[in-house]
């Protein structure tokens, strides 16, 4: 069946290209593109929206990659089986940026040292192999890298964090699953996150056949009489959040608004999930996992702060329930591979892994100062220690527009929408990420060209 289909791109915040995965997701779910639909080819939608076949192009790809779309060779490109419920973008690791370009969309860690002290463990280990790598690995054989997370833990107020209650996990995303394969239960379960949130909740909570539902903030993050109606209407079984450093807002939860939303999460009988993929290793708040370890799974990994190559991710769980945890972990992939555990093992016990993150950290404070001395003057918010800012746009400055010709300059960004629901209201802001691999010389050039764009915004707002 071939399909006349025109949207109106107008009205969607973000790179036309997004902005057209977007209408695609919403013309599937309302039924406007039944399964099975033949969408136009590129080149014809491209002419009917004036836009880019190149831009067409990217949309199908990504809409592809999401399971909305199915494409064949000499047939076309045509609406998947049973797409309807998928509402929201999958997460994936950002294409290489072109020639030219400074890519702000995801923090990179700075080489200060990570090369050499893996290539050093993975010599140790080595010289010590045996039959062990033969065979299954075990979660028994885990005990001593949960003793090590809980020194690498260390210095947190964390509540009281025993290895028996630490759940290891193939990267941070891979553990959030797990914590909400052990919560969740019923057909349809609801999970909360902040209104605008890390897409990868979004797509862990689908995965758990979760209805996902966005939770109103301010500028502390969740808003507690948000979260309390939300609980009253939707009776959630679990709250995702971010208090040390939301992503994308940089908000920081005060130790007021904690115990407001530890109380309302006791009231409503809710597990909560706090990432803390971004809390900077010298934060001295109570973490919500201090304040209700009862209920919270505290979620880690060593992307942020040693190597994101290495996959590894812990979850220091609620007390009494690191076994029912590990159980769900075995059942996904029996133990961690003895390779990636010998490895996170080694740089941890070394102190290779701790100093590794101190490295990090004045390295990546070095280029955050950078990106606040260009565009400090703007409604920019940021915290130290945290390798992203959130840019509010000036009046007249939409984040498609400013998105777009931020591409045109030589940068890339990502815009409000990449972290709404579908439905949300988008406000006009970006994310820039702290670029801790772009020599300085292209990250000055690339935050100048920002700066001088900011205070010029077009004309014609349906840019």
């Amino acid at each position: 069946m071939n399909t006349i289909w025109n949207p109106d791109l107008s009205q969607l915040d973000g790179p036309k290209y997004l902005a057209l995965t977007r209408a695609l997701r919403t013309a599937i779910a309302a039924g406007e593109l039944p399964e099975g639909s033949r969408l136009p080819t590129v080149r014809d939608l491209a002419w009917r929206l004036s836009v880019t076949p190149g831009t067409v192009a990217r949309a199908y790809q990504m809409a592809t990659q999401q399971g909305l779309l199915q494409a064949t060779v000499g047939r076309g490109t045509f609406v998947a089986a049973h797409s309807s419920d998928r509402s929201d973008p999958s997460i994936a690791v950002d294409p290489p940026p072109g020639d030219g370009l400074l890519d702000l969309r995801s923090p990179r860690l700075p080489e200060v040292g990570q090369t050499a002290a893996i290539a050093a463990a993975l010599t140790g280990m080595a010289l010590h192999t045996g039959l062990d790598w033969l065979n299954y690995t075990s979660q028994a054989e885990e005990a001593p890298l949960r003793a090590a997370v809980c020194d690498w833990l260390a210095g947190r107020r964390l509540g009281p964090v025993r290895p028996d209650d630490v759940m290891l996990a193939l990267g941070g995303q891979n553990a959030l699953r797990l914590v909400l394969d052990t919560c969740l239960t019923g057909d349809r379960p609801v999970v909360l996150t902040e209104a605008l949130a890390y897409p990868g909740f979004r797509y862990a909570a689908r995965l758990a056949r979760a209805e996902v539902v966005g939770v109103e903030m301010d500028r502390e993050g969740m808003r507690p009489d948000a979260l309390d109606a939300a609980c009253r209407r939707h009776m959630p079984h679990v709250v995702m959040l971010t208090p040390q450093a939301q992503n994308p807002t940089t908000a920081r939860m005060g130790d007021d608004r904690r115990a407001e939303i530890v109380s309302l999460a006791r009231r409503h009988n809710l597990q909560i999930i706090e990432d803390e993929c971004y809390a900077a290793p010298d934060d001295d708040h109570a973490t919500l996992r201090d304040r209700a370890p009862e209920r919270t799974w505290f979620v880690g990994s060593l992307s942020k702060a040693v190597s994101a190559a290495l996959r590894f991710g812990y979850v220091l769980c609620p007390q009494g329930q690191g076994e029912a945890a590990r159980l769900t972990a075995q059942h996904n992939f029996f133990a961690l591979p003895l390779p990636l555990a010998a490895l996170c093992l080694s740089l941890l016990r070394s102190g290779a892994a701790d100093a590794i993150r101190a490295d990090v950290q004045a390295e990546m404070a070095r280029r955050l100062a950078m990106v606040t001395s260009h565009l400090g003057r703007f409604d920019l918010c940021w915290q130290p220690g945290i390798p992203f800012v959130w840019l509010r746009l000036p009046q007249g400055w939409r984040a498609s527009s400013f998105a777009k010709a931020a591409e045109t300059a030589g940068v890339l960004i990502r815009s409000a929408d990449q972290y709404a629901l579908i439905h949300d209201q988008v406000p006009h802001a970006v994310r820039l990420a702290v670029p801790g691999q772009a020599p300085l010389a292209e990250l000055t050039t690339g935050l100048a060209a920002l700066a001088r764009l900011l205070p010029n915004p077009p004309s014609d707002m349906a840019v």
